[in-house]
């Protein structure tokens, strides 16, 4: 079998490429360094493994003999993995998106030997269809443009770059703090794009942005604007119900192709399971309604039971598409692992229970999906709760354990730094909300796991691991990512090493990535700060890094009061300060940092036996302002208020404080519950 460059590659993405006849490079000096000693422009090509329609140009595009002969002629092939380079996609997509008007993946790029982009583009189809042109004649038209027209592609694409730095790197200057003008127009911009119907922010496709939840909780917190709340608790009750939630296995697909959460494109990725447990723990925390605990133990034991290493990491994602039929391996269709027909169900359950169970999902004798226009759901049911009915645990579980021995989607099985922080924080949050010592567990080797993989011997930390091989220097997303987690895991369990962890990683990410005039670069790479060096502030289906670590300075600087800690927060929110008054419903995750910001000031401190259940009182509410610490000299050495917070008498006792000011100590889980009142 042929094989290319990628095969030497870790990343699952650019193994699936090894094969193709396209003489694909990874990203690196040999292709550069060929572009131009040849001449040749580079065409580069970025997605991700679990990436429906980067499988699409793949099979039509990369795997032709004829098409890949025609990129190898022209051009240098470069492919990129996304989830491993975030920095150089992003450079990339805001280069498709400001010539474009829109992006996406694959993404398709094609760059100058010194790359910079001159074309950009997503997904082309392999002849003319869907009003485009066809991946041949695109390659063979800008082959000719780089032969005729050299000079006013280099002169335009430098241009274009230029503009682009110029924005990327300028810096605002507000004021260090945020107006709640700012937050009231960011409520009332969410309000305004609320499906009350349906749930959700906007129309068709509906994606899940778990950022925009955490800024309306809090901002219901302070102003008491019950609207704020109840927009997201409709939406993550109408997720809970549809075909966007998988109704046997547990955790979320990626999002949802029609407004009724009903028809997922059916990808499930690791961020979006950490950030929706937390919604659904913190509205849990707000309602007590157990239908949103539910949602959020199912997907964690989803994670545990399908995401998770031998070594206590988290895998990335799992496909979209998988077989439906075993004896055809390479025959894949969107969803096939987790839809039904009538007659499957009849067949595993009998006729009385069948009609039970399709009342309950939703299900129909000759499929339920109306708007089908690739066919792939043809007589088939997506499940979701269509009806109440009495509880059908044997059921579900008899379709469950016949669903595990189809074809399963293919898993990526990178462990991302990242995505594992955000995973990290999802367990420990819930291991205190829900009183589960098993998910302290999981979020203890979690990060066990990193920082023993992860963190090389300068504290410095790593990208991505798999295969035994970790590698790629960190970037923003993983050293904020992973102090927020390692500091809700120290707010969980009241260890003193993951503070002490949370605060060394913090002060490397200071040193290499922190911009003089305030916030924080994406990465540190040579080759992404030579064309551009980025500042992330969009809180799309990821948070960005520069709201993470604003939150985590705020967090840090109150534990500690270690000034720098404080300074850099301050900078942070002066450079961002003109975007936010400008675009705030871009920026939620920043936004509920600004919340922490502005409340009022409150600590609580537990002095001697850290595991008593009277501590459970102090997840039952909702209350994201408050910081929890434990009283121990490690601590005291940075902040000495805490040196005279001692136990009295024996057992657990609690201060409750607000600017260190505190009420007098309690003992008695009564005496405790009465404070937090």
């Amino acid at each position: 079998m042929h094989s290319n460059r990628l095969i030497q590659e870790k990343s699952p993405y650019l193994q699936q490429h090894a094969h193709n006849p396209v003489d694909w490079y990874p990203w690196g000096d040999e292709a550069f360094e060929k572009a131009r000693l040849e001449d040749k422009p580079i065409f580069l090509s970025i997605g991700y493994s679990t990436c429906h329609w980067c499988h699409v140009m793949e099979h039509e595009s990369f795997e032709n003999e004829e098409i890949a002969a025609l990129v190898n002629r022209w051009f240098v092939p470069i492919k990129v993995d996304r989830e491993e380079r975030p920095d150089i996609d992003r450079i990339y997509m805001n280069y498709v998106q400001a010539t474009t008007g829109g992006g996406g993946w694959p993404m398709s790029v094609w760059l100058t030997p010194d790359l910079k982009p001159f074309v950009g583009g997503t997904y082309f189809p392999p002849d003319n269809r869907y009003g485009r042109a066809g991946f041949p004649v695109i390659l063979e038209r800008i082959a000719q443009a780089w032969q005729n027209d050299r000079q006013k592609i280099l002169t335009t694409s430098a241009g274009i770059m230029e503009q682009l730095r110029t924005q990327a790197e300028a810096s605002g200057r507000g004021p260090d703090r945020v107006d709640t003008s700012t937050l009231d127009s960011a409520f009332n911009q969410f309000r305004r794009s609320f499906d009350s119907k349906l749930g959700g922010f906007g129309s068709a496709p509906k994606f899940p942005r778990p950022s925009v939840h955490n800024f309306l909780l809090r901002y219901w917190k302070r102003t008491g604007r019950d609207e704020a709340r109840d927009m997201v608790v409709e939406t993550l009750l109408a997720m809970e119900k549809g075909g966007m939630h998988d109704q046997l296995g547990g955790g979320f697909h990626r999002y949802s192709v029609d407004e009724y959460w009903f028809v997922p494109h059916f990808e499930k990725m690791l961020y979006d399971q950490a950030q929706l447990v937390i919604s659904y723990l913190e509205a849990f925390q707000i309602t007590r309604d157990e239908t949103l605990a539910r949602a959020a133990r199912r997907t964690l034991d989803y994670v545990i039971r399908d995401m998770t290493a031998p070594g206590g990491g988290f895998y990335s994602a799992e496909d979209a598409d998988s077989a439906g039929d075993p004896a055809r391996p390479n025959d894949k269709s969107e969803g096939a692992f987790y839809i039904w027909s009538y007659k499957e169900v009849v067949d595993l359950l009998g006729e009385e229970r069948a009609r039970v169970f399709a009342r309950r999902y939703g299900m129909e004798a000759d499929g339920n999906v109306e708007n089908d226009p690739h066919h792939e759901f043809t007589g088939r049911n997506i499940l979701f709760q269509a009806q109440p009915v009495e509880d059908i645990p044997e059921a579900e579980r008899i379709l469950f354990e016949a669903r595990a021995k189809r074809p399963r989607p293919h898993l990526d099985d990178k462990i991302l730094t990242s995505w594992n922080g955000l995973m990290i924080s999802a367990f420990a949050k819930a291991a205190a909300i829900l009183d589960e010592p098993a998910y302290a567990d999981a979020a203890r080797r979690a990060a066990d796991f990193l920082l023993d993989t992860m963190q090389r011997k300068d504290g410095t930390l790593l990208r991505r691991f798999r295969d035994g091989d970790a590698a790629i220097p960190g970037m923003l997303d993983d050293y904020a990512f992973f102090a927020q987690g390692l500091l809700d895991l120290y707010e969980s369990t009241l260890e003193f090493r993951r503070l002490s962890s949370a605060m060394f990683i913090t002060g490397n990410q200071l040193d290499l990535l922190e911009d003089e005039a305030g916030g924080f670069f994406a990465s540190a790479h040579e080759d992404a700060s030579r064309l551009m060096r980025i500042k992330d502030d969009y809180d799309g289906a990821e948070p960005s890094g520069n709201s993470v670590a604003l939150m985590n300075l705020l967090r840090l600087h109150r534990i500690t009061g270690r000034q720098e800690f404080g300074t850099s927060a301050r900078k942070l929110i002066s450079a961002f300060q003109p975007k936010l008054a400008a675009v705030p419903f871009g920026m939620p995750q920043m936004l509920a940092a600004v919340e922490f910001d502005i409340a009022p000031q409150r600590e609580i401190v537990v002095a001697g036996d850290a595991s008593a259940k009277m501590l459970r009182l102090l997840w039952e509410k909702f209350d994201p302002n408050r910081i929890l610490l434990y009283a121990d000299p490690q601590l005291a050495g940075f902040n000495p208020a805490i040196a005279g917070m001692c136990v009295q008498q024996t057992g657990t006792t609690v201060y409750v404080c607000e600017d260190f000011t505190c009420q007098q100590p309690v003992t008695r889980e009564e005496d405790l519950a009465g404070l937090l009142r």
